[in-house]
């Protein structure tokens, strides 16, 4: 099996995360966890100009959290750090003083649309259909919710958390504000990012900077709200009813 990593490099001011995981780019807390340092450090570099976020991967952009940590929860402290993983995530990108582009080729689940949504501009291939799977195990997408509420409104968060059964398609995505653009394949997808990300690159970084700031005015209470978000969703996790679903889904 594939080793998962998470990898950057800088070219030109442009800053490239690229992650990878072989259960369909999963993100298990050590990966998050990596991810938020990487994402911190590259807003702290000064040759840094924008940062462009990706997956590698033929199909999926991002699964979600890791179904075996999910499944081995034992406890609610252990469940909110589990949860606090694509928290502190999102917070990072949305605390990085540098305009972040998302790069979505397939499709994106729970956390992974979350990370979409955390992005400050997001393009993607006509394959990146998106679905928020929560409420068919019992809990919710209560950590991610306000990064996509954000993006979409909060209608469009309820039909998607609501009908969790089903994806719905970029275009769909696109048409109610999570995708700035959408494409017909992977080289088209990485031309379009690569182009943007040149454009920003060239921009005065304090223009920039300060405009980072007001695309998330009134986001300054997430630590803590993202924190409490994290706790229901942890306590959530070990109810009867998740414990059921998620044995069936192991099964």
């Amino acid at each position: 099996m594939a080793t998962p990593y998470i990898k950057n490099e800088i070219e030109n001011g442009i800053a490239t995360i690229s992650f990878f995981h072989p259960e369909h780019n999963s993100l298990p807390s050590n990966l998050l966890n990596e991810l938020v340092d990487i994402i911190t450090d590259l807003g702290n570099n000064e040759a840094v100009k924008v940062i462009i976020l990706k997956s590698d991967g033929a199909t999926t952009f991002c699964a979600g959290a890791s179904f075996q940590e999910l499944i081995s929860i034992e406890n609610e402290e252990s469940g909110k750090l589990f949860f606090l993983g694509f928290a502190n995530v999102i917070n990072a990108m949305r605390k990085c003083p540098k305009i972040i582009i998302g790069s979505i080729h397939g499709k994106a689940v729970g956390g992974g649309v979350g990370i979409a949504a955390a992005t400050d501009y997001c393009l993607a291939t006509k394959y990146a259909s998106i679905k928020l799977s929560e409420l068919t195990i019992g809990i919710g997408p209560f950590v991610v919710a306000p990064a996509i509420e954000r993006k979409i409104g909060i209608a469009a968060f309820s039909q998607l958390t609501l009908d969790a059964n089903n994806f719905y398609s970029a275009d769909w995505a696109h048409s109610k504000g999570l995708y700035n653009g959408v494409y017909e394949d992977t080289n088209e997808l990485e031309s379009a990012v690569q182009a943007m990300a040149q454009n920003l690159a060239n921009y005065n970084p304090s223009a920039l900077k300060e405009l980072k700031k007001v695309l998330w005015k009134n986001t300054e209470n997430w630590d803590e709200l993202l924190k409490e978000r994290a706790a229901i969703s942890g306590k959530l996790v070990l109810s009867a009813f998740t414990k059921e679903a998620l044995k069936k889904f192991q099964n």
